[in-house]
């Protein structure tokens, strides 16, 4: 099960919040400034950069409507989100339709270069953090929250701006048909959780039922097919709705370079993963191998990821995290790169990069940019290496912190899950977020 699903299936059994004093609060905000000074990530957002956001938010529905002569007119397509059950904001959206030889699949994601562009404060800002920093129950964005939770949250019954990837797929070989990527005008119908989703694909008689039980058919084809082509999937346990979500994600990052890279010839923020040593690869294998319960078939040694894959497949679920930590110990770190050149080895895609969360990745929203304007930032190379760095500075932040909640008797996997609350001597909540009192 996913942390998503075991966060939702911890609040359903009604687990509060993890409980801290305002001492170890105020430890916790230390150590979190001293990290933040320490790898340069910036907390505060500075106050024209609040401003600006503020000022974008104004008047939505005007906006929108001047828009919609400009866009593709979207709103009467069945569209809905599908999020974890404490999402703050909702950026991607799906719709899907079976013809007689094809699928056709959208994937709407909030329209966030309409808002944050190369000559905006919040755009100079985002390139400085590069990424959205996730510590548990912390959160530093990259734009401001106010923007995700308005303006570029796809709320059902509402009008929003979105940047559509429509793909027409071939029925028997999933091989992209057509694609076609657009500013549009949609309308969710429904915000559903992972939870959600499930009891929806179980139940014929509820709505989106069809539309959801279609895209799990679709996904799950695409996610064998994944597989079958040797994409390396280390969580192979997730449930349907996760599925649907992130073949769906795949499929329109994948669109959109191949749009970018082979119809337009355009240079993009790719992501680039190498590959392993054979000789780490063989490692990785052998330490697989000799885990108690686990076993990799003979006929899947020639290529490691499909090893891996069968591997995870047969393995006792207490297994799991030991062979997820073998192979992410040999792996090399995914960079960005103004050039696909080398593709994506764990995926074994020839070329890849983000498109799907403009709102918590800089690489994303630099290729919204680059899609519309059909041009690239003169300092592209520049910004493929910030983002590359600052990537690694987030991972290694939220490493340490994890460390540091372990250190101090705290479960990160609660923390992160459940939220954190600042009680008194009492019980008493004091702080719903885990801050210390203001006159610390």
């Amino acid at each position: 099960m996913s942390n998503d699903a075991q966060a939702q299936a911890g609040t359903a059994e009604g687990q509060g919040p993890v409980e801290i004093d305002a001492e170890l609060a105020r430890h916790l905000q230390n150590k979190r400034e001293e990290l933040f000074e320490e790898f340069d990530i910036r907390d505060e957002f500075p106050p024209e950069v609040v401003r600006e956001a503020e000022r974008r938010i104004e008047d939505v529905q005007d906006e929108i409507r001047q828009e919609v002569d400009d866009r593709r007119d979207l709103r009467e397509l069945t569209a809905w989100t599908t999020d974890p059950i404490d999402a703050q904001d909702f950026d991607d959206a799906i719709s899907v339709e079976e013809g007689d030889e094809t699928y056709t699949l959208w994937v709407h994601i909030a329209d966030v270069s309409h808002y944050v562009h190369p000559d905006s404060s919040m755009w100079e800002e985002a390139v400085k953090r590069g990424n959205t920093v996730y510590l548990p129950a912390y959160t530093i964005h990259m734009l401001p929250p106010s923007l995700a939770e308005t303006v570029c949250s796809l709320v059902p019954d509402e009008d929003r701006l979105a940047h559509t990837v429509e793909m027409e797929l071939d029925k028997e070989t999933l091989s992209f048909e057509n694609i076609d990527i657009y500013k549009s005008v949609i309308r969710s119908d429904e915000r559903l959780t992972y939870s959600d989703c499930e009891k929806r694909l179980d139940d014929p008689d509820a709505p989106l039922h069809e539309e959801n039980a279609l895209a799990f058919e679709l996904a799950d084809r695409m996610h064998e097919q994944r597989k079958e082509d040797g994409s390396l999937v280390l969580n192979p346990r997730r449930d349907r709705a996760h599925t649907i979500i992130e073949e769906c994600m795949l499929k329109a990052n994948k669109a959109v370079t191949h749009e970018l890279m082979w119809n337009r010839g355009v240079e993009a923020m790719y992501r680039v993963h190498p590959q392993p040593t054979p000789d780490q690869w063989n490692d990785a294998l052998r330490e697989i191998q000799e885990l108690d319960g686990v076993s990799i078939p003979s006929d899947k040694w020639d290529d490691p990821r499909k090893a891996v894959n069968a591997a995870l497949e047969e393995s006792p679920d207490r297994m799991l995290n030991k062979i997820q930590r073998a192979v992410l110990k040999v792996m090399p770190r995914a960079k960005y790169m103004n050039d696909p050149f080398g593709g994506h080895h764990a995926l074994n895609f020839d070329i890849y990069g983000h498109f799907t969360s403009p709102i918590r990745r800089l690489s994303d929203l630099i290729n919204h940019w680059i899609v519309h304007e059909n041009d690239v930032p003169e300092d592209l190379i520049q910004l493929c290496d910030r983002a590359s760095d600052r990537q690694k500075d987030g991972e290694t932040v939220e490493r340490l912190y994890k460390q540091f909640l372990e250190e101090v008797g705290l479960d990160p996997y609660a923390v992160n899950n459940r939220g954190v609350v600042t009680v008194d001597e009492d019980g008493d909540v004091i702080d719903e977020k885990g801050l210390p009192p203001a006159d610390r």
